[in-house]
């Protein structure tokens, strides 16, 4: 059995190659670029009018004829006189030798004339031809999370494809005869069937897309087939269920079977103690303990970590913030302890149902309070280390 921290040292050694794809910009949300990207014009690419109103080569006149009217899309260029003025809008294209656009609020107009009530500064309200970015210059740098920002950004500069770190493709095999699935008549004996639904979810939070979920009972030649199906075509498998020393969890020896590279298995943690980390080839796998729970808590503390880091992000653990405990939490056993409960401002204060198979508790939280291994005793008003659930 490991520690918390070796157990995370370990996977973070992980992967150590990557792998990108071309996507469209407008499917590229909360992908992480691959490469830099430069930008292939000026931006703006002419020089702008940054409002309403005149465009006048700048002199200390105070009265102006109006020749022509430039609207944003216009092509058409103009070649101004002294104390001619081209009416303008916002966005469009400011003439020839004109160097100053008036805004509309400061002149009066009379037919073919206006009178300047306040002249700006000589170049106001012109914005530069690639006053944002030029031609050739570094838009984006690899390792950019594309907000929705971002994307509008590339899309400005004509970009229409971005290469991105490749996110990574993951099966959820589920194991046990006590599982059932939701929306039928639960049969005496059995438990509905939830922890793919909240696996799922939970990947599809992180960003990713390619999921598959299956379903097997506990039987070792189906255990075992269905583990091979699934490295053939998975980067990450995660094993829900089986992995404990019952008579009828066949999932470590199915793996093994399977040529899987055994990591690490154990952790002095509670809950999630029998959690199992291997790969095979340029696959990965959890094997995650049964209970919802625990399987919640590994997915956060160790597979997030790894999804992240093959999703290009640059963070990739939950945060962690300090605050002050609410709550009396003994630790008797010198394992860390993953508690489920609710931070407000400054304070925290652990939830009632700690069980490992107690998911409404969790749906409650937005912090686990990690106490660790050689902490006996919290005491209220101790500092604790939290790490936030928002992914």
């Amino acid at each position: 059995m490991i520690s918390v921290q070796q157990a995370l040292d370990i996977i973070d050694r992980f992967p150590n190659r990557f792998s990108s794809v071309e996507v469209k910009l407008q499917d590229a949300l909360n992908l992480v670029l691959f490469e830099d990207v430069f930008s292939p014009i000026n931006m703006p690419p002419f020089r702008q009018s940054a409002m309403d109103g005149y465009a006048i080569q700048y002199s200390e006149a105070e009265k102006f004829t109006v020749i022509e009217e430039s609207k944003a899309g216009d092509s058409t260029n103009y070649t101004l006189k002294p104390t001619e003025a081209v009416r303008i809008f916002t966005g469009a294209l400011v003439p020839d030798h004109a160097d100053t656009v008036i805004m509309q609020e400061h002149v009066e107009r009379e037919d073919q004339f206006i009178q300047i009530q306040k002249m700006p500064s000589k170049f106001a309200n012109i914005r530069k031809t690639g006053e944002q970015i030029k031609t050739g210059e570094l838009a984006l740098k690899k390792g950019t999370k594309l907000n929705e920002a971002a994307i509008g950004f590339l899309a400005c500069l004509g970009v229409t494809t971005v290469s991105v770190y490749k996110t990574p493709s993951v099966a959820i095999l589920v194991t046990g005869n006590e599982l059932q699935q939701p929306g039928t008549d639960l049969e005496i004996g059995k438990i509905y069937e939830s922890n793919s639904v909240m696996l799922k979810a939970a990947l599809q939070k992180s960003g990713i897309k390619d999921i598959k979920i299956i379903a097997v009972k506990d039987d070792y030649d189906a255990t075992k087939i269905c583990v091979k199906k699934a490295l053939q075509a998975n980067d990450i498998l995660l094993v829900s269920g089986g992995i404990s020393v019952g008579d009828y969890d066949f999932v470590k020896e199915a793996l093994l079977e399977n040529d899987v590279e055994e990591l690490f298995y154990k952790i002095n943690q509670k809950p999630g103690k029998p959690l199992w980390f291997g790969k095979k080839e340029n696959t990965y796998v959890f094997a995650l303990p049964g209970n919802p729970a625990s399987a919640l808590t590994c997915f956060y503390i160790y597979t997030l970590p790894l999804l992240r880091k093959m999703c290009g992000f640059k963070n990739n653990h939950l945060q962690k913030v300090i605050a002050k405990s609410k709550s009396v939490i003994k630790n008797p056993s010198q394992k860390t302890l993953f508690l489920k409960a609710y931070l407000e401002s400054e304070f925290v204060e652990i939830l009632q149902g700690q069980s490992s198979a107690m998911l409404y508790t969790y749906a409650m939280s937005n912090v686990l309070i990690c106490v660790d291994s050689e902490t006996a005793e919290v005491n209220i008003g101790d500092e604790v280390t939290c790490i936030k659930l928002d992914v």
